[in-house]
Order: structure tokens, then C-alpha cells, then sequence
């Protein structure tokens, strides 16, 4: 525990505190260089469709990047640190969400629970990839085996999942969602109606859609794949409730994603994810510094572009050795659970 554990919650607060003063002028400066080029590409991806689709197509690319940024931006404003002041936050907020199809005070309370329970079994759900033990799997009946499979295929939950996610579960409000929550939600629900509505009846509706949809496809799948590979690597870390410790669950349940220098600025630096979970008020222009602040910062676990890959073959959390195990791994168990 000491070892892995390296600071307490408050020495890390103390150290990580410089970190946290966000800049008016930076974050202004990153507002004008996500939100424009995004607006700037999206036109030119509508002019390009008389000239032609694979022209579209290649301008959605570049677009779904600063696409990303922007989601970064509102993903801050939720953590209150992109801006010192509370409601520059949720201004900002609400209109990088309109961009993204999130309301605010929704992706708010989700993301705030999975900050405070990421790894711990007994509060999995809220915010989460689903994830469920070996032993659990083993003890499931045949649908919620097949339900689970199911989800956890690559092709549902990179191809299909993010559009589902943003374009239908976050239209509707979670169970015990606060009076506000479910406000914002719908409010968020109806602007996007009234946008969509009016660039559909001039752009055309059926040259919106060639435009929106490969540009946010693109986007989606990149953030949920993100998001994926930060939690769902082979050393991971879950504990029980009882032993459950947040600085673990920062430092060894969080990855660090190493990506080419493009990619970081593009992912608004979100590979820095251990100091992200060990203090969200840290601005993400800010988490490299912080990562290099401190070596056991840089003793985390560790992915590439190409060792993440190998996050696809994961299904369960092996609670026996503590390690995310794969379909080969899941049938031994079973055979052997059987032969005894």
C-alpha cells in the first residue's frame, strides 16, 4: 500500500495546487483555436460537397479533431478549471456542450461519480464502461452473459456505442437526477432541436447530414476510445470498497496514454489522465507540466498508440490476480469451474 500508494490524497493536493491556477488568456486562446477551425472546417466540409464527397469526407477528419478539443474544453468547465470564475465555467460549459450534444449539469454529475468511485467494485456504473468480474460473469445467467458480450464487443462499443451515447442516452435523464439536472437536459434537448432544425431547412437536410455525421461519428468513436484505453488496461486497478484508496485509484486505474505530440494537442493532453484523476481542477493545458512536476508521476502505467490495442482483447476484471483477462482466460476458468 505505501509503496503503491506514494502520497496521501493532501500531499498530492499541496504539490498538484500550482498546477491548478487556470489563464484567462490561455484559455481564451485554446476557445479560438478549437471552437473556430471546428466552425472553419464544418463550412468548408458544406462548400466541398459541389466539388466532391471524398473532399467532405477528408475535411470531417481534421474537423472531428478540433471537435475533440472543444469536448476537452467543456469536459474542464464541468471540473470548474478552465476558468477561475464559477460561471465563465458554466457558460462556456453549456455552449461547448450544445457542440458536443452533452448538457452540462448532466455529463457533470456522471463524470464527478466516476472521479470519485473509478476502480472501486462496490460503485461501479455511473460514468463507467461496464465492467464486470471474472467471478460475477461466471455467476450470470445466460442473457446478462450474452448482454454483457454484447456491449463489450468492439464493434458495438467503438462503432455503435458512441452514437447511441450521444445521440440518445444523453437525450434522456438519469434515474435520481436532480430537478436541475433534468432542466438542463431538456433545455439542452430543445436548442438542439431549434439548431438542428435551422441548419437542416437551409443547408438542406440531407446536406447537413452528409457534413454533421462524419465529422461527429469521428469525434464520438475518438472520445469513447479515449476514454476506454485510460480505464480498461491489463494492470488495472479495482478493489473492493474496504480497500479502495483514491490515490491508487488515480495512480494505477488511470492510465498515462502516451500519444505523438499531434494527437496530445488534439486530445487536449487528456493522456495525462492519473494527474487529471488526482485533481480535476488542474486546466488540461496544464497537465504535462504537472506530469513532469513529479517522477512518481511518471512511474504510472504507460500506453502507446500500439500497446493499447491490445486493450480490445479485454473482458473481465480478474479479481484472483487483479488484472484484466481475455476470452481465452474467461474459458479456462469456466472449464475448469465445470470439471470441478
Amino acid at each position: 500500500m505505501s509503496e503503491n500508494k506514494k502520497y496521501d490524497v493532501r500531499e498530492w493536493k499541496k504539490k498538484l495546487a500550482p498546477f491548478e491556477q487556470s489563464r484567462v488568456s490561455i484559455s481564451l486562446r485554446q476557445l479560438l483555436n478549437s471552437v473556430v477551425p471546428f466552425l472553419g472546417l464544418w463550412i468548408l466540409a458544406y462548400l466541398s460537397l459541389n466539388i466532391s464527397y471524398w473532399l467532405t469526407l477528408a475535411l470531417a477528419i481534421p474537423a472531428a479533431g478540433f471537435l475533440v478539443r472543444t469536448f476537452i474544453i467543456f469536459h474542464d468547465c464541468t471540473h470548474y478549471s478552465f476558468f477561475k470564475s464559477r460561471r465563465a465555467n458554466e457558460v462556456v460549459g453549456i455552449i461547448t456542450g450544445l457542440f458536443t450534444f452533452c448538457s452540462f449539469e448532466q455529463w457533470k454529475r456522471s463524470h464527478t461519480t466516476h472521479h470519485a468511485t473509478n476502480g472501486n467494485l462496490e460503485k461501479r456504473g455511473v460514468g463507467d464502461v461496464w465492467t464486470m468480474t471474472l467471478q460475477e460473469y461466471a455467476d450470470a445467467s445466460v442473457l446478462k452473459r450474452f448482454a454483457y458480450r454484447t456491449y463489450r464487443n468492439p464493434i458495438v462499443m467503438f462503432l455503435i456505442g458512441p452514437l447511441y451515447i450521444f445521440l440518445i442516452d444523453y437525450r434522456f435523464n438519469a434515474k435520481g437526477a436532480s430537478k436541475k439536472e433534468k432542466r438542463h437536459v431538456w433545455m439542452t434537448n430543445i436548442v438542439l432541436v431549434a439548431i438542428i432544425f435551422t441548419l437542416g431547412s437551409t443547408l438542406g437536410w440531407v446536406n447537413y447530414i452528409l457534413v454533421q455525421l462524419p465529422i461527429f461519428y469521428v469525434a464520438t468513436f475518438s472520445g469513447v476510445w479515449l476514454f476506454y484505453v485510460q480505464h480498461q488496461f491489463e494492470d488495472g486497478y479495482f478493489q473492493h470498497n474496504e480497500n479502495w484508496n483514491f490515490v491508487e485509484a488515480a495512480l494505477r486505474g488511470s492510465s498515462y496514454y502516451k500519444l505523438p505530440k499531434l494527437l496530445q494537442w488534439f486530445s487536449g493532453n487528456i493522456g495525462y489522465h492519473h494527474v487529471h484523476h488526482l485533481n480535476s481542477r488542474v486546466p488540461n493545458y496544464h497537465l504535462e507540466a504537472a506530469h513532469l512536476s513529479d517522477p512518481k508521476l511518471q512511474e504510472v502505467p504507460t500506453l502507446t498508440l500500439r500497446t493499447s490495442l491490445k486493450s480490445l482483447t479485454f473482458k473481465l476484471w480478474d479479481d484472483r490476480e487483479n488484472k484484466f483477462i481475455g476470452n481465452r482466460d474467461i474459458r479456462m476458468f469456466l472449464l475448469s469451474k465445470k470439471a470441478a
